[in-house]
């Protein structure tokens, strides 16, 4: 109980939280899907430190790196969300 009063308080509850560095790879097979990419990367903007994007690689696959400076959960979700998106697949390696 007292950890969802505190998590109120500090809005999102990572200010106890550990950051770590990560990298976010996500490879892109329907490019019609970059707006709902762009639309997550966007409300996880506070924890993107750079991003390199290379359009059209190969028949038309694209690729993304992210590098982000966030808590475990947080690149947890981010990772789930995009990989949630079809024709997108997402891994994250983690310091």
């Amino acid at each position: 109980m007292k950890f969802c009063v505190l998590r109120q308080i500090f809005k999102g509850g990572d200010f106890f939280m550990e950051k770590r560095i990560a990298v976010l790879s996500i490879i892109v097979e329907e490019n019609a899907q970059t707006d709902k990419i762009n639309e997550v990367l966007h409300k996880f903007k506070g924890y993107i430190k750079g991003r390199l994007g290379l359009p059209e690689i190969n028949e038309g696959i694209s690729v993304i790196c992210i590098v982000l400076d966030a808590p475990n959960d947080i690149i947890n979700n981010m990772t789930g969300k995009i990989g949630m998106i079809e024709g997108v697949k997402a891994k994250s390696l983690v310091r």
